[in-house]
């Protein structure tokens, strides 16, 4: 035996650590890919049962149709919901956003009395549960008569906490010399705001739309209470609900509503996710 086919200590240790290191890495895999398929069964089982024909949603046949979804734009005014919900999502979603960044450029690059008083009392906020300010917000939805209107779906979650912190980060660490040298060439806050800020924020704007978005998309709750049954602003997630009945259910109705309405979601984040996955990433990066 030679030299070089000799097995040594140092070499079997090696040998286990190498051996170790991989089934812990196996494992890990396994486990992630497991949790992936436990997370994502009722997704699977809510498209599984929006195609199942009446009354077969927790049965495993092999009967599907199309029936469901045919129903909802047919008999159940689905269109309406539909186009309330994106309306309204985008609108908010949108001036929330911009509401967010000029507020941002305001704190991180202007001086006013009580500056550093009020960014805390913004960011002490992030402490109060949301639900506390929904009986304010209520009321005063009901005294400025925004009852039952557009405006009443969005107009009191215009002020987003969470999207000014986002914010206030990327736009503080933009150079002031770059600022201060487009006053110098006579430049307003409104070209800076909209041909610096605006393009060096791009991003981080995306992904703050995207969160908004998402948000208003799945207000439940705030849109059942600010609407009435018969409302013409009624949402989808208000219409969702509206399909089930007094004494029954039909899941494969609920079930193909709540599929359709995943979908706007679904092609915003395709469309724009390098924009958001750079928006979460980049400011974690220095430089």
């Amino acid at each position: 035996m030679t030299s070089e086919e000799r097995v040594t200590p140092e070499g079997v240790k090696n040998v286990k650590e190498n051996s170790t290191s991989n089934f812990s890495s196996n494992l890990f895999k396994i486990s992630v890919i497991l949790l992936c398929i436990i997370s994502n069964l009722p997704l699977l089982w809510m498209l599984y049962a929006s195609f199942k024909p009446a009354g077969e949603a927790f049965k495993l046949t092999t009967h599907f149709t199309l029936a469901n979804y045919t129903e909802l734009w047919k008999n159940f005014n689905f269109s309406t919901y539909f186009f309330n919900s994106v309306l309204i999502s985008f609108l908010a979603a949108f001036l929330s956003t911009l509401f967010a960044l000029s507020a941002s450029y305001v704190f991180a690059k202007k001086d006013f009395p009580l500056k550093n008083i009020l960014l805390g009392l913004f960011f002490a906020s992030f402490a109060v549960p949301g639900l506390v300010f929904f009986i304010p917000q209520f009321l005063m939805v009901v005294k400025l008569k925004m009852y039952d209107t557009l405006w009443a779906l969005f107009v009191p979650h215009l002020a987003n906490v969470f999207g000014f912190f986002m914010l206030y980060q990327f736009v503080k660490k933009i150079p002031d010399d770059l600022i201060e040298a487009a006053y110098i060439d006579g430049a307003t806050d409104f070209k800076i705001f909209s041909n610096i800020i605006i393009p060096l924020t791009f991003q981080a704007s995306i992904t703050v739309f995207l969160l908004n978005f998402t948000f208003h998309w799945a207000n439940f709750l705030w849109q059942l209470v600010v609407l009435k049954p018969s409302s013409v602003w009624t949402t989808l997630p208000v219409a969702i609900a509206m399909t089930k009945g007094q004494y029954t259910t039909s899941w494969e109705l609920i079930t193909a509503a709540s599929a359709m309405s995943i979908i706007p979601l679904f092609l915003l984040f395709i469309l724009a996710q390098r924009f958001f996955i750079e928006g979460l990433t980049q400011g974690s990066i220095k430089g």
